[in-house]
């Protein structure tokens, strides 16, 4: 990265990058596999009463149970075309960004990793293993697991990367005084 070869530096980067992405892939399986193992269908471990529990659920609808009373075949059809379109997006905006715009890059890894971890249980399962449950009392947030937890972090850094990004604007041509004649 000093001073060598220009694209050790984006080969770095994008190692980076993938590694983010794959990290947050293999964390997100493992964690759902942990909970598939040692926890029953329903179960729930509080951690911090009246706060946070392990509670191990399958989702198979959307972000917040949407679309869970669809068929079978609709939500593997519509997930299936929809998780495309995502990739595709996350993929096409993470390569037209450019290499300075580190943060925008590294919020786009994360997306993708939380994205690709959740159509894994999709293509596997048919549905979402979710089983973080935060919660006040009686009123729960919808239960979740690392992937929505990647998406939704990097969602929030790419909003704030793109309020504060720097806009090149090109500068406004001087007015030529010269031209002007002074009024009699």
């Amino acid at each position: 990265m000093c001073g060598g070869d220009p694209l050790s530096g984006s080969v770095w980067r994008n190692l980076v990058l993938a590694s983010l992405t794959g990290s947050v892939i293999l964390s997100d399986q493992l964690t759902k596999l942990y909970i598939m193992q040692t926890m029953r269908l329903h179960e729930s471990i509080p951690v911090i009463p009246n706060f946070f529990s392990l509670t191990y659920i399958r989702n198979p609808g959307a972000a917040f149970g949407l679309l869970a009373g669809s068929s079978n075949a609709f939500r593997m059809v519509f997930f299936g075309l929809t998780s495309i379109f995502a990739l595709v997006l996350l993929g096409s905006i993470l390569y037209r960004m450019p290499e300075s715009e580190w943060m925008g890059r590294l919020s786009v890894s994360s997306i993708l990793g939380g994205a690709v971890g959740n159509l894994i249980d999709r293509m596997r399962y048919g549905e979402v293993i979710d089983f973080l449950d935060v919660y006040v009392n009686d009123y729960h947030w919808p239960a979740f697991n690392v992937a929505d937890s990647a998406i939704t972090v990097g969602v929030v850094f790419l909003v704030i990367h793109f309020m504060f990004e720097k806009k090149d604007v090109p500068p406004v041509a001087p007015e030529n005084s010269s031209l002007q004649t002074p009024a009699s």
